[in-house]
Order: structure tokens, then C-alpha cells, then sequence
């Protein structure tokens, strides 16, 4: 049995990420000694519960100004743009002081200079973000990169075990880095659903959290233009809304109050999510190049068809299919429109990214870095 820490720089986003982390979690429990090293203001228990994963026997390590770190970053959010790579700096020079309590660190937040051996889950690279022609990176991107950057040699040392969800994600660390992660897609169960295709509504479910990058309000254009094509399709808006995207999710709230076919459903339990998937028979995500596209595998694995952006992971997801791949709004109003006049039921397998696999994809990799 190892003493395992789980690095991960905030649970407040409340999404794919975070899954993956308590996912991380709840595998390695049963073999090792775990703590969860995070500096969020949301409970990992309170989360646990919602997405459906169990932290029994792991321990949380919140260090000092942690939370009032997170509170600070969440309010200033909407001012100083992208901030991950902040609060993983902050994360990292924390972990140091702690870290010989540890055999080895796992990070579900992206690379990290870890002083002792790691495994290391990039759910896209979170430093030098300018060498990418299509990065993201920030103001002080190049600060938060000297301060906790790792180095080529680093990661591709014998110490560090590099995974990544999907094959783009790892082209993208490939570009950046030099060394190619192995592919660990995320854990996504089958959803159990009893209510058939033909008796499910002819409505539209988006899932994800309720900010800028994740385009929303694309999905709410994107059903208005069903609906001027002749099909009476609603639209579920539901995720989570951080304190970082409130301005957002009051515009998010405002766009659906015009429109009675258009509901928003805010931080809903597991429960509810797996009642609107199962009862309906089409999921939309709407952000481009997401980095795997959690949504979109759980649209799948509730056997819902399912569109996406033709960019990013989720194109993996969705076998690259050209009637489930769209470059625009109006792109995608078609796609739906012809699926609702089509009205064939889903054909992409529901198991292809389960929990068990994930698991043992995980457990295996710390065993390999510890030994």
C-alpha cells in the first residue's frame, strides 16, 4: 500500500475535470492510503455526491489560505481571465512542503514540477500556452509557467507517468512537450434508462457548466433555428453555475425566461441529470475543441444521439461521425433537424468509456510509478 496524494488545483469548476478527479480517488482507495490535495471552497464530499462517486477512506488536505484563495480567484474571475494555471501554482508550492509525507502524487490538474514520482492526468496543457498558435494562455501565463512549469526532461523522466483523455489532448502535449502521453479516456458508466427510444421526448438535453467557453447560448440559437425548420423541440440547459461565471449565468437565465422552450436547471443532482438523459433522445454540447467532452460521452452512455462541435476529443466520442459533427449554429440546427425528421434511434455503443476500465487504468499506473 502507497501513501498516495491526489493533486487537484480546484473542484469550484464543478466539471469533467473534477470528475476525474474524485474518479482518481475513489480507484486508488481500495489499494492505497489517499489524500486529496486541493485548494477549492466546494466540499469533495458534496461533489462526490452529485456525480456519483464515493470518497470513503480518503482523507482531504486543504492547505493553509487555501480556501481563501479560491474565494479571492472565484470573485476576481470575470477580471483576470483565465486563472488554472494560478491556482495550480499556488496548489504546487503548497504540495512541497508536504510532499515527503508521500510515495508518489497523482495530478488531475494537468502537468506540474512534482518533487517526488508521479502520475500526471493533462486534461489539456495548463503552461506555455504561447507556444500554442491556437493557446489561451492569459496575462501572466509566462509567470505561473517559471513558477511551476515542468520541464521536457522532466516529464519525459523515469519518474513521471504521463496520461492524457483523449488522442487530441495528447497530440497537443506532444507539440508542446516533446513526449506523448498514453491515452486514458475518462470514466463514464452506462446509464441505466428504461424509458425506449420511442417513448422518450422529442426534446434536447445540454450539460456542462454554465460559462463562456461552453456556449450555451449557442445551444439556445441553436434550437431556435430547429424550431423556424417546422420541429417542436425544448431545450434543458442544466449544469453547474461557479461564482466565477455569475454574470454569465444570469445572461444564460435571461435568454431561456424569453423563450418557453427553453429550461434552465441549475446544479441538479445525479438523480435528476440520469432522468432528463434517459427521457430524452437528444444531447447537444456546443463548446469547440473541448479536450474529451464529458458531456457528450454521457449523452452516449444514455443511449441519446448526440452532437458536438467537429473539433477537440469529442470527436473521438462520437467516431468522427459527419452527421453528428457541426462547424456552426446553422450546421448544427440542420444536423438536429434531420435527425427529427429521421427519428432513428442512437448506434454508438453505451460502455465504450466505463468506470472499471478507468479504474484499472489508474491503479496500474501508480503501481508501475512506485515500483
Amino acid at each position: 500500500m502507497a501513501r498516495v496524494a491526489v493533486l487537484h488545483n480546484t473542484l469550484d469548476f464543478q466539471g469533467g475535470a473534477d470528475a476525474v478527479c474524485l474518479a482518481t480517488c475513489e480507484a486508488l482507495a481500495s489499494a492505497h492510503d489517499v489524500t486529496l490535495v486541493t485548494a477549492s471552497e466546494t466540499e469533495p464530499a458534496a461533489l462526490a455526491d452529485r456525480f456519483g462517486y464515493d470518497l470513503d477512506g480518503v482523507a482531504v488536505h486543504v492547505p493553509p489560505l487555501g480556501r481563501a484563495v479560491a474565494g479571492v480567484l472565484s470573485v476576481a474571475a470575470p477580471r483576470i481571465g483565465p486563472q488554472l494555471a494560478a491556482r495550480s501554482a499556488f496548489l504546487q508550492r503548497s504540495f512541497e512542503r508536504i510532499a515527503d509525507r508521500f510515495d508518489v502524487a497523482i495530478s488531475t490538474a494537468n502537468e506540474l514540477d512534482l518533487p517526488i514520482p508521479s502520475v500526471q492526468y493533462v486534461h489539456y496543457p495548463q503552461f506555455r500556452l504561447d507556444r500554442l498558435p491556437d493557446g489561451d494562455p492569459g496575462r501572466l501565463d509566462r509567470l505561473w509557467s517559471r513558477l511551476s512549469a515542468p520541464s521536457d526532461d522532466t516529464l519525459m523522466g523515469p519518474d513521471v507517468t504521463l496520461l492524457a483523455n483523449s488522442a487530441w489532448t495528447a497530440d497537443v502535449v506532444d507539440r508542446l512537450y516533446g513526449t506523448r502521453p498514453a491515452v486514458v479516456h475518462p470514466p463514464v458508466d452506462p446509464v441505466e434508462c428504461e424509458t425506449p427510444w420511442t417513448d422518450r421526448e422529442n426534446g434536447i438535453v445540454t450539460v456542462g457548466r454554465f460559462a463562456p467557453d461552453k456556449r450555451p447560448l449557442d445551444a439556445i440559437r441553436i434550437v431556435d433555428e430547429v424550431r423556424e425548420r417546422g420541429h417542436r423541440v425544448h431545450l434543458h440547459v442544466v449544469g453547474s453555475a461557479p461564482r466565477a461565471y455569475r454574470d454569465y449565468a444570469a445572461r444564460i437565465a435571461a435568454a431561456a425566461a424569453e423563450r418557453p422552450y427553453v429550461t434552465v436547471e441549475r446544479d441538479v443532482g445525479r438523480t435528476r441529470l440520469e432522468t432528463l438523459l434517459c427521457t430524452h433522445r437528444y444531447g447537444l454540447n456546443t463548446k469547440p475543441e473541448e479536450h474529451f467532452g464529458m458531456s457528450v460521452a454521457e449523452y452516449v452512455a444514455a443511449g441519446m444521439v448526440a452532437f458536438a462541435p467537429d473539433s477537440g476529443g469529442q470527436r473521438e466520442v462520437l467516431d468522427e461521425r459527419e452527421d453528428r459533427l457541426f462547424d456552426s449554429v446553422s450546421d448544427a440546427a440542420d444536423l438536429v433537424s434531420d435527425a427529427a425528421s429521421d427519428g432513428e434511434p442512437p448506434s454508438t455503443a453505451r460502455d465504450r468509456f466505463a468506470r472499471d476500465r478507468f479504474g484499472a487504468a489508474l491503479r496500474d499506473a501508480v503501481d508501475r510509478t512506485v515500483d
